[in-house]
């Protein structure tokens, strides 16, 4: 709550014991956000929430191609912000190409960035060149792991919603399934089963949205570029267990079908195969073998994203593993539920970004922590010493001596001796240094 604004404590240390010492968070301004078109909703309440509870205005860029939702979610932000008695024009939903996110990223106190690495990029090169602080939460290509002796019976239902939640349309979705040899056989049967009696189709279209497990690539070519994918996978070694076969007709250009991949024997295949290490973004499931721990961490964390992740397994073994895990975010016989906790920071590194937004960290981060000491009592304030003072006297040096052997010395004798030093460097007299 707003607990996390109020000043923060903190020590003011051994020399400045006769101080008090905090930290004031401020808001920044007016943050700015650049958003995907994924979760249009989603994606400007977010950054719209956060930045008006540290104080700030908020000026969102929506995507191009969520233009004509953002009028409906814009009508309602005004009605939400009029019923708190809060100015109307506190938050601003702005359409348009890249210009607009280029005159956006250089007018505001902070940006937050949501989309692809490459896009990402160019923000930051642009925020360069006015030092715009910027949250970039770019792409995913979060591994699911089985860990040996893990109860498939329920891991396998929700590595499905993983894979194929959404279409696959989710910078947290999971694309990278590595499964224990001793489990990878069991894994794979069960998921492409489930996989080829899965129906594809426009929900709209359907009765009550009951008829339809997945729907459609949002984005034109985005289904070819995923055949090119897969096809190259299957060249190099990957065998297709469940879909595969896209459909270039007009009809169901859009509609990639539900894929399963598997990998036994990752050595055979070519190590720059774009399944390992493009993000998809689509309905695609990849298993992966592994044998042993530390081929799996290799395998893990060779990929070029580090957003989420996924393990299932003995908790114990769990968290020795996961502490290794290049990522942002660590779901423990679960999925994404790091997200689901709002209470903690969302975010990750590599080419999938840096800093964060969500939680504690998140929040302060669209603050100015601002420094602050001031005299613990009113007539107790700094003096500069004698020997300090310029020109400096002789006993200068073995005076600041003193005061860090009085200070900071690590036995008793040291301190005495930094104590001694310290009253005869005080009271030394006040010839000064000479000069060179």
């Amino acid at each position: 709550g707003i607990t996390l604004f109020r000043p923060e404590r903190r020590s003011a240390g051994r020399v400045c014991f006769y101080k008090r010492a905090r930290v004031e968070y401020h808001p920044l301004g007016v943050i700015g956000a650049i958003v995907p078109w994924n979760y249009p909703f989603h994606n400007v309440l977010n950054p719209v929430s956060a930045a008006l509870f540290a104080g700030n205005a908020a000026v969102i860029k929506v995507s191009e191609h969520a233009s004509w939702s953002s009028l409906f979610y814009s009508r309602l932000i005004r009605a939400c912000l009029a019923a708190a008695g809060a100015p109307q024009d506190l938050v601003q939903l702005v359409t348009g190409y890249g210009p607009t996110g280029a005159a956006l990223v250089s007018a505001v106190d902070k940006l937050i960035f949501v989309g692809s690495t490459k896009v990402g990029k160019l923000v930051m090169a642009h925020a360069a060149k006015t030092l715009t602080p910027v949250v970039l939460e770019l792409g995913g290509k979060d591994p699911l792991i089985i860990l040996p002796g893990t109860d498939l019976s329920t891991v396998v239902p929700t590595a499905l919603r993983a894979g194929f939640g959404a279409a696959g349309q989710n910078c947290m979705g999971a694309e990278r399934f590595f499964v224990h040899e001793s489990l990878v056989d069991q894994f794979a049967t069960a998921i492409s089963s489930v996989t080829r009696t899965m129906r594809q189709g426009a929900p709209l279209n359907c009765n009550d949205n009951t008829q339809v497990d997945i729907g459609a690539m949002c984005m034109p070519g985005e289904a070819k570029r995923i055949s090119d994918i897969v096809a190259e996978a299957a060249r190099l070694g990957a065998t297709i267990l469940a879909g595969g076969e896209w459909d270039e007709s007009a009809s169901s250009a859009h509609f990639y079908p539900p894929t399963v991949l598997l990998i036994k024997d990752i050595s055979q295949l070519d190590a720059n195969a774009r399944i390992l290490h493009e993000e998809i973004f689509g309905p695609v499931i990849t298993i992966i073998a592994f044998e042993s721990d530390e081929q799996l961490l290799k395998l893990v964390n060779q990929c070029p994203f580090a957003l989420g992740s996924n393990i299932f397994g003995d908790p114990a073994h769990i968290r020795r593993l996961g502490k290794h895990v290049q990522a942002g975010m660590l779901a423990c016989n679960d999925f994404a539920t790091c997200y689901m906790c709002q209470s903690l920071p969302m975010g990750g590194l590599k080419d999938s970004g840096f800093g964060k937004f969500a939680g504690v960290e998140g929040l302060r981060d669209l603050c100015l922590a601002k420094a602050v000491v001031e005299d613990r009592i009113s007539w107790a304030r700094t003096v500069v010493p004698k020997p300090l003072r310029y020109p400096l006297a002789e006993s200068a040096f073995p005076f600041i001596c003193g005061l860090m052997g009085f200070f900071y010395g690590h036995t008793l004798s040291t301190k005495c001796a930094g104590l001694t030093r310290l009253i005869g460097s005080a009271l030394a007299p006040a010839s000064k240094a000479k000069s060179s």
